[in-house]
């Protein structure tokens, strides 16, 4: 997929550039969501998850990505000086790949925030079930491929699956 998402480019064309890029690809969005103060996302249907793996993760097998019988596919969108909130998951691990822009990520297995890393497309990274977990929005639009690794079988993991430790938006 390729994406040279220009800074100064308005959320909404950012949005259509990144939904284009997805039919082009063969991905079915089944919800896209630019309604949030950091930027957005675009969920992936669950069964092109193989397909999306394949794409965005050549180099891991799906032995190495699969935990439980189910993964989650996304687009994730971050604007430019803008981070989501410092958090972990209880019910997911998530694997990420970022695909445009230069992004900051800050983990830590504490409550206390990591070392600032500036990554590059291309750049993978993986974050464990509990592994607390930033993403922050450099100079430019950061677009990051992401799976949700579903740990809990009997209750996959959802939005609610969030704990806020830090955030920007009072959330």
């Amino acid at each position: 997929m390729n994406l040279n998402i220009p800074n100064a480019l308005e959320k909404s064309a950012v949005f259509e550039q990144i939904a284009a890029a997805l039919k082009q690809e063969n991905f079915t969005v089944i919800k896209q969501d630019e309604t949030r103060p950091w930027g957005g996302f675009f969920v992936i249907n669950e069964s092109q998850a193989s397909a999306f793996a394949a794409k965005f993760f050549p180099h891991l097998g799906m032995d190495t990505i699969r935990i439980t019988n189910k993964l989650s596919p996304k687009i994730l969108v971050v604007a430019p000086n803008k981070r989501l909130s410092w958090q972990f998951h209880h019910r997911r691990a998530e694997i990420w790949k970022i695909l445009s822009g230069i992004v900051g990520v800050k983990t830590s297995l504490t409550d206390e925030e990591g070392e600032l890393q500036k990554l590059a497309p291309g750049t993978f990274i993986q974050m464990d079930k509990g592994e607390r977990h930033r993403l922050i929005g450099l100079d430019s639009w950061g677009i990051v491929a992401e799976i949700w690794q579903h740990t809990d079988p009997e209750n996959p993991s959802d939005e609610e699956d969030i704990v806020r430790l830090q955030d920007d938006f009072g959330r």
